[in-house]
């Protein structure tokens, strides 16, 4: 698969389309309850992040996905989101993005990101396809200090995962 990371100059249509691809998993999982699955708010917060870069996937001149990095000074960054349009899962594009991203970025000494526990794609796709490790899991009883998560359908039950390129 093919891909480009193209910087996005369409902030509006990202939302709509992160939005989407995050809408079908929760629906999935737990139906549709008219929720906004990831609200606007959390999308722009992800953008204005220090260091924050935003890339549209792209491939064969459509847009099929799109991603937001942290790119810190001390090069421990974060895949703060990622996602692939819904009608383009199982084609190998997750895979080839987040292989452009770690050439885009090899001076990377960790990268971090977390995922909600019940979204066994994610789950798949970053320790079995990705390289990344459960590191951690965020409950009710340990929970994540940098973010709120009660608004998700998921609570506050996620699990971070990190990849160590290089000590």
């Amino acid at each position: 698969m093919t891909i480009e990371l193209v910087p996005t100059t369409d902030r509006e249509n990202f939302i709509a389309n992160i939005q989407a691809a995050f809408k079908a998993a929760v629906v999935d999982e737990f139906g549709d309850d008219g929720k906004e699955i990831i609200p606007r708010e959390d999308v722009e917060k992800s953008f204005a992040a220090e260091d924050a870069e935003i890339f549209d996937i792209v491939s064969g001149g459509k847009i099929v996905g799109g991603v937001v990095v942290v790119i810190r000074p001390d090069n421990h960054n974060e895949l703060s989101l990622l996602y692939v349009n819904v009608d383009c899962h199982s084609k190998g594009i997750g895979s080839a993005a987040w292989r452009a991203i770690e050439q885009l970025y090899p001076a990377t000494k960790v990268w971090e990101t977390v995922t909600p526990y019940f979204e066994k794609r994610n789950l798949h796709f970053y320790i079995n396809k990705c390289g990344f490790h459960a590191v951690e899991f965020f409950n009710p009883k340990h929970k994540d200090p940098n973010a709120p998560g009660e608004d998700f359908p998921s609570g506050e039950y996620f699990f971070r995962f990190e990849k160590v390129m290089r000590q």
